[in-house]
């Protein structure tokens, strides 16, 4: 494969990534990873590296169309980004410790429950309910635009939310994909956010935590090509 037909094929991927990223909360590198490993041959941890800063401008371009609409939750995205940020500082710190077998497994098993997640059925506007008492402490509760208007929501089970946002924070240190999957999850289904607000609130946090991780990653990505230098 020549240059031209590499850049190609690199470009139409790093195209479907940024779509299905913005369109699904998901985040891009669960396209590019892939590709970049199984087509190109590219070791994960590089692979996950590249997908690291890919997906800051794909996140960041979507999260700001959508908090100018109006369906981003900033204040859940800012509170629920001081887990994701603890989680992905460790996440890439393990990532240059652990093989690239156990990751490549890891990421195997994300793609999995991701495509899992996005076959389930998604609540358009959950039943309303008594919100969380910590939720409505902090003011977390919101609403966002619909085509009958303004819909109102309340936010539940803070706490368990907060534990799995360290879990995806981890999962976008370790594997540079994102973990959308994993913040979609706690959103909708554990604080039982609308799926519109889950998603758009996800892609919000994405851009945050992979800019948070990107250094970290860097330093790890430089390490390896240094090893691999001295190896050789």
């Amino acid at each position: 494969m020549n240059i031209l037909e590499f850049t190609l094929v690199v470009g139409l991927s790093s195209l479907l990534a940024g779509f299905l990223g913005a369109l699904t909360g998901l985040g891009g590198g669960t396209v590019l990873v892939p590709v970049l490993t199984l087509v190109f041959g590219v070791d994960i941890r590089y692979a996950t590296g590249a997908s690291l800063v890919s997906v800051i401008a794909t996140s960041s371009g979507a999260a700001a169309a959508y908090v100018r609409e109006g369906f981003t939750n900033i204040r859940i995205g800012m509170f629920l980004e001081v887990a994701t940020t603890i989680g992905a500082l460790v996440g890439a710190v393990l990532a240059a410790k652990l093989s690239t077998s156990l990751i490549a497994v890891i990421f195997g098993v994300v793609l999995l429950y991701s495509a899992y997640l996005s076959s389930c059925p998604k609540s358009e506007h959950p039943t309303a309910a008594t919100p969380d008492p910590l939720a409505t402490r902090l003011n977390l509760n919101g609403s966002y635009p619909t085509a009958e208007g303004q819909q109102a929501y309340s936010v539940h089970q803070v706490r368990l939310g907060f534990g799995l946002m360290v879990v995806a924070g981890a999962l976008s240190g370790l594997l540079g994909i994102g973990s959308g999957a994993v913040k979609v999850l706690a959103m909708d289904q554990a604080m039982r956010l609308p799926f519109k607000v889950s998603t758009t609130t996800s892609n919000f946090m994405i851009g945050v935590t992979i800019y948070r991780t990107s250094t970290v990653d860097a330093s790890k990505v430089s390490g390896l090509v240094l090893t691999r230098m001295q190896n050789h």
